[in-house]
């Protein structure tokens, strides 16, 4: 037996660092180390903006499914994204009041939204678990949404990833789509590492806060509340040119008649109707703005029952704690103190820099306040952008001279103090040459037309062949010509509010109209409007769909013409049953051994690559030999990486390459100390044998 004298000092230095290894990686937030944000293994694939993808979604009752999208239920299916497959995913329509309004069109060209991990919660897309599916409504230029994220996300703002992909259904053209990230799980390990914080999408709880709400919105009960409204009647220099014809005390929805109001409805809360404020509408929207002051981000109280449109809209699960932390914040936001310990200042400037070029009416500087998600990490707020299929000025249908040149120091439809999250941006000087310096840099760098030009002639032959589109192509060359038109414009008229030669107030501007930056030249309906590019009278299975370009529409189903008069009570059905099913068995089996050449994209019918459905009527388990690569080449690897534990794949992706990269903290903390563990006990085994 060994009689060293320091055997024992040996073993308990052991013992100590071991735990001290295994503290830190548990718990290393607590002692400042900072988690980090990973290539995510979708980026590259999916998201790579350099081409068209390709999408065969694959299901044996299609027509069936899309008959009961606007419940929002999901169904299962498979999905071949680029030639890999993907087998048991849950599918359903998407769009809230979008939903409805693609149904009363009479066409079938709804957004989805795909989740990977519907039926198996450990089944992605290497890393991705929701997937976005929009389907370009009220956007001719085909690209408002594409330019919006991809702009912010150049300019260090977390936003969503997105692309154009062409989608099939068993094998059949369905159209051109634009894949969005979704805003949840992927997207915030992605940029905020796996010890992320909390995600809020504050919104109205009758109205497009989640699935199933603003179905109960009426648009007469709504004419109804302004009708009582004074404020409405703002001065005759502010009104819209393009809205002349709408009754002065009910709002313009885009330059027509009210009862042709066919978009994406804004959010309202049934506790809160109150009536804007005068002034100008940035964006295209109403003056003032119509949403409770909880979505508006305002210190309520200290009761989180009063910020029931912030907690009910979590997209993560919040304790009270979170509750606590978050009221907190909005406190100090609402009274402009701490800022720098309550909001993340660099990305939030960076945020209203781009948002306010964007000119979106449909959000929270415009009058309908909505289409944002809200992250908060140890206190500190930022701005995650959603939809801005609206922007460009489209939303309500301002002119367009007032719209390239709206007031870059006055972006709130409104007064500034209604909303605290950009109200201090304003209040400070530090801060607002900061905003000037980065609205400089992003319009000085930024070469709008290339991007525009390359992305049309990326998408125009995808465009040309759509069979479902909600515009004539010409429509969409035209809505390509204006966007593009609309941006240099935009960019002059804040390149002149810089330097001092155009106002950059609604005050100033209201003033002084001689030198705003003249866009008459161009109309913003051509680039889709609510009125416009997906409207009543548009596309779809509508009036621009040609017969034999209809591949999935129901037999005997007839195309509705436009509805007239007054905008029912009614406006948009019943709440949704929900998901009351099994989920899908799972594929656990072997893939056959005559696996050879490459999944077919686009076969004539991908759907007998599925063998027969199973007992429960969904697909079944089982891809037979159909020619093909799996992902990841030959049978032992994915791109020279194992599989993981060597199991099969599910359909797409391996086991070793899901989280799509690594990172520090998180459930990795877990398998650390597992190794920290094993550490300690092959010291003390070392120990024990060294002293025999």
């Amino acid at each position: 037996m060994s009689t060293h004298k320091n055997i024992d000092k040996v073993c308990i230095l052991i013992t100590v660092l071991t735990l001290v290894i295994a503290l830190l990686f548990c718990n290393g937030t607590s002692f400042g180390i900072e988690t980090k944000a990973y290539a995510a293994g979708y980026e590259s694939r999916l998201f790579d903006t350099s081409k068209v993808h390709t999408i065969d979604i694959i299901m044996d009752d299609w027509d069936g499914f899309i008959e009961t999208c606007e419940r929002e239920d999901y169904s299962a299916c498979s999905v071949v994204i680029d030639g890999e497959a993907y087998k048991n995913v849950g599918i359903r329509g998407k769009g809230n009041t979008s939903l409805s309004t693609v149904s009363n069109m009479g066409s079938s060209r709804y957004s989805f939204k795909i989740e990977f991990d519907q039926y198996d919660n450990t089944k992605s897309y290497y890393g991705l678990d929701k997937l976005c599916l929009n389907n370009i409504i009220q956007d001719n230029t085909y690209m408002k949404d594409y330019l919006a994220y991809t702009l912010m996300g150049d300019f260090g703002v977390n936003a969503p990833l997105c692309s154009y992909v062409y989608i099939t259904v068993n094998g059949e053209d369905w159209g051109l789509y634009l894949a969005v990230e979704g805003v949840e799980d992927a997207f915030l390990q992605r940029n905020y590492g796996s010890d992320y914080g909390e995600l809020y999408k504050p919104d109205s709880m009758s109205f497009g806060g989640g699935r199933g709400n603003g179905r109960d919105f009426s648009m007469t009960d709504f004419m109804g509340e302004r009708d009582n409204s004074d404020n409405l009647n703002s001065d005759s220099e502010t009104q819209p040119s393009e809205s002349e014809n709408v009754s002065p005390n009910k709002p313009d929805f885009g330059g027509g008649n009210n009862s042709d109001f066919h978009g994406e409805m804004p959010d309202f809360n049934n506790g809160d109707m109150s009536a804007p404020d005068k002034g100008n509408a940035p964006g295209g929207g109403m003056p003032g703005g119509t949403g409770s002051s909880d979505v508006k981000l305002q210190y309520i109280d200290d009761d989180p029952d009063s910020y029931s449109n912030i907690f009910n809209n979590a997209k993560t699960d919040v304790s009270n704690a979170d509750k606590t932390r978050l009221i907190s914040s909005l406190k100090a936001l609402s009274e402009g103190t701490n800022i720098e310990s309550t909001v993340n200042v660099d990305e939030v400037i960076r945020y209203f820099a781009v948002h306010n070029f964007l000119c979106n009416g449909d959000s929270y500087t415009g009058s309908m306040i909505h289409n944002y998600y809200l992250y908060e990490e140890g206190g500190l707020l930022s701005m995650i952008p959603w939809d801005y299929n609206l922007a460009f000025g489209t939303f309500q249908g301002s002119d367009a001279t007032s719209t390239v040149n709206s007031p870059i120091d006055t972006p709130v439809s409104g007064e500034m103090s209604d909303r605290p999250m950009i109200a201090w941006l304003f209040s400070d000087e530090d801060y607002m040459q900061t905003y000037h310096e980065l609205l400089e840099e992003f319009v000085s760098r930024t070469d709008f037309a290339s991007i525009i030009d390359n992305t049309a002639a990326l998408i125009s032959d995808y465009v040309q062949k759509d069979p479902t589109k909600f515009c004539t192509f010409e429509e969409f060359e035209k809505g390509v010509e204006t966007i593009r038109e609309f941006c240099m414009l935009r960019s002059e008229s804040i390149s002149g509010q810089l330097n001092g030669t155009i106002p950059s107030t609604t005050d100033g501007q209201s003033a002084d109209k001689t030198a705003l930056v003249d866009a008459s030249g161009i109309s913003l309906s051509d680039m889709g409007t609510m009125n416009s590019g997906g409207g009543f009278d548009k596309g779809g299975f509508g009036k621009n769909a040609k017969e034999s370009d209809i591949a999935f529409q129901t037999e005997n189903r007839t195309a509705l013409q436009p509805p007239s008069g007054a905008m029912p009570d009614n406006f948009s059905g019943s709440p949704p049953d929900g998901f009351n099913g099994e989920p899908p068995t799972d594929f656990n089996g072997e893939f056959p051994n005559d696996i050879g050449g490459s999944f077919p994209n686009n076969s004539e019918n991908n759907s007998d690559n599925i063998s027969s459905e199973s007992n429960d009527g969904r697909p079944g388990n089982d891809f037979g030999g159909f020619g093909g690569n799996m992902p990841g080449g030959d049978s032992n690897t994915s791109n020279g990486r194992p599989r993981g534990n060597g199991e099969t794949p599910s359909m797409g992706g391996f086991p070793g390459e899901m989280n799509g990269g690594s990172d520090v903290g998180g459930n990795n903390g877990i398998a650390l100390l597992i190794i920290s563990i094993g550490t300690l006990a092959a010291g003390l085994l070392f120990a024990f044998l060294y002293k025999r």
